[in-house]
């Protein structure tokens, strides 16, 4: 039978993104840039978000691409409300991919590709959507539309990504598919329409700092404490990595910060049963017990 440790390696495995993953996800980003590349002035678009710092889950959703644009665009947009510029790629997105597949965000352009997802969270291998963001450059910086706060924020997702390699590499190279399993839960259709924790990235954000102490080479007691340390530090304030944005943790009320805590502190409650069965000598039921935290992800043999 699957030990724990080798299930959690299988699992972290299945996590990953396979080659047909990423030649997918490859097709698609460059499909929607070259069509963006007719519609608006831009000077480069890349790769940003989870998926570029490798701590993207599955299935595979909402890639970020960032498109910087030439100043040619700025007097159209930059000198504007957030609003017009998304309300412009909104429009030029419908065109290809029709009303029903397009959704404006508070700071990107949701393209969903109508994928299914199946009972064991497969997708044949294709990603669901991608994030199309717009942006001007400030400095070494860029600065993005946010239309919940009405005005232009500064980020830099190149630190963001500069601080996950870190992390990764201070923990043994382990931090990125610890992380990777926390948003599978958090993923979870259980918790019901609503992520215990959003956006997501709060968790990154937060496991910068809450995976500390180097890997101690148990996964199931690794994944047990960071839920606990993330339970206990939900109300904190986490600020932009970089230092330059609102605090990520400004996406959570209070309501919604309990109700995460909630669900964080079942979940370290839910690990330590898990390891408990282990230790009776029950593997069995130990690995039901994870499958039933994580998905349908989490293996059984």
């Amino acid at each position: 039978m699957l030990t724990t440790d080798d299930a959690f390696r299988k699992f972290k495995s299945r996590l990953e993104l396979n080659d047909r993953e990423q030649e997918n996800a490859s097709k698609r980003q460059n499909e929607v840039r070259d069509y963006l590349d007719t519609k608006f002035a831009i000077a480069n678009s890349f790769l940003t978000g989870s998926y570029k710092r490798h701590t993207k889950t599955k299935p595979l959703k909402d890639i970020d691409i960032f498109f910087v644009l030439k100043e040619s665009e700025r007097s159209k947009y930059r000198d504007k409300t957030p609003s017009v510029v998304l309300d412009d790629f909104h429009k030029a997105l419908v065109e290809k991919y029709g009303e029903k597949a397009v959704r404006k965000q508070g700071r990107s352009v949701n393209v969903d590709f109508g994928v299914a997802v199946d009972a064991e969270d497969n997708t044949d291998y294709r990603i669901l959507s991608v994030d199309v963001v717009p942006a001007f450059p400030s400095g070494d910086d860029f600065e993005i539309p946010d239309t919940d706060k009405g005005e232009w924020i500064k980020t830099n997702p190149k630190i963001h990504a500069q601080k996950a390699i870190d992390a990764h590499q201070a923990f043994s190279n382990e931090w990125k598919g610890l992380v990777r399993m926390v948003k599978y839960w958090n993923n979870n259709p259980r918790h019901g329409a609503d992520k215990p924790v959003k956006p997501s990235f709060l968790i990154e954000v937060m496991a910068l700092e809450c995976l500390y102490g180097g890997w101690q080479g148990r996964f199931d007691y690794e994944i047990e404490g960071l839920f606990s340390t993330l339970a206990d530090r939900i109300f904190d304030t986490w600020a932009d990595p970089a230092r330059l944005g609102p605090p990520i943790s400004d996406g959570m009320d209070g309501t919604r910060k309990q109700r995460a805590r909630d669900l964080l502190m079942a979940a370290g409650r839910d690990a330590r049963s898990a390891i408990n069965l282990a230790k009776q000598g029950r593997n069995g039921d130990a690995l039901k017990a994870w499958r039933a935290l994580f998905g349908p992800k989490f293996p059984l043999s």
